[in-house]
């Protein structure tokens, strides 16, 4: 997913003088109606199914939660704290979306679906984040204090996955579909299962090898690119590490035994065939052709 900009002639964090250690989102004096213009503006272009603007204000659960939290958080800041609570409540029952008035939300903060998200008291989520159904922002103690995490700028939290305890979430980091986060998480990197993993960069010339060792040995690696960060995608792309290594061993006894006399260059193998692997819903499918072998 692609970092999200401010709108034209909008203000960021960063022009705000805000540093880039300073995850807590910015208490400017922006009108409501600036407000309520990104919020809205920020769901046509995180969300393709947005089509128009009367329809975003009137069917949009999310980004009806987040409108009334803004309301909800100024009473909270007001010492008026039952009235801010009664509000929440009342937010909830609308759009199944939780948000306790005290958390403190970023500009331009977008939530998906919404239904089953839950904001903890003392969380801190910066600009231009988004959330999906199902996430929760919670503690893990029943001490008062920080007990929520802080989400950092433009952080993406996917469905269901639960953040938990007063960790922090980098600038730009990807938390994937159910996972469970307990640990902070550095800027930019990606965390998926349970517990949480963070996911690490693989390197442009890594990534063609293992490609390169795919296509020698005829197999389609959905593993060997980086589309596919999960615990198999690791093996397969461990195991063409692997095979990478052993076939340059491989050729380097080939020509010393061809220096020494002993036998000839080996030279390169065969391709095999193309491999894959078929799920349980693919067992009906009809058998593919075999490669035609290579003309002589």
């Amino acid at each position: 997913m692609q970092s999200r900009r401010p709108a034209a002639g909008v203000s960021s964090t960063e022009d705000q003088g805000v540093s880039d250690g300073d995850t807590r989102p910015v208490e400017s004096r922006v009108s409501l109606s600036e407000r309520l213009r990104e919020d809205v503006q920020c769901v046509f272009e995180r969300d393709p199914a947005a089509r128009t603007r009367f329809e975003v204000l009137t069917t949009y659960p999310g980004l009806h939660a987040v409108m009334v939290h803004r309301m909800s958080h100024a009473l909270w800041k007001w010492n008026l704290k039952w009235f801010a609570r009664v509000l929440s409540n009342v937010v909830r029952w609308f759009t199944g979306i939780e948000i306790h008035p005290g958390a403190e939300i970023g500009r331009r903060f977008f939530i998906d679906h919404g239904m089953g998200v839950v904001i903890g008291e003392t969380a801190v989520i910066g600009d231009d984040c988004t959330l999906y159904h199902g996430v929760t922002l919670g503690g893990t103690s029943w001490q008062k204090g920080k007990r929520h995490p802080t989400l950092g700028r433009d952080v993406v939290v996917g469905a269901g996955a639960k953040v938990l305890g007063p960790i922090h979430i980098g600038h730009g980091a990807r938390i994937g579909s159910n996972a469970v986060v307990v640990k902070a998480v550095p800027d930019g990197c990606t965390v998926i299962g349970v517990p949480g993993r963070i996911i690490e960069a693989v390197k442009d010339e890594q990534t063609q090898m293992r490609a390169d060792t795919a296509e020698k040995i005829g197999f389609d690696a959905y593993g060997a690119t980086r589309d596919a960060p999960d615990p198999v995608a690791n093996a397969i792309n461990r195991m063409l590490d692997h095979i990478h290594t052993l076939d340059l061993r491989l050729e380097a006894m080939s020509h010393a035994l061809e220096r020494q006399g002993i036998t000839g260059y080996f030279g390169q193998i065969d391709d095999l065939g193309s491999c894959e692997i078929v799920s349980g819903g693919e067992g009906d499918r009809p058998e593919e052709s075999k490669r035609p072998e290579a003309a002589e």
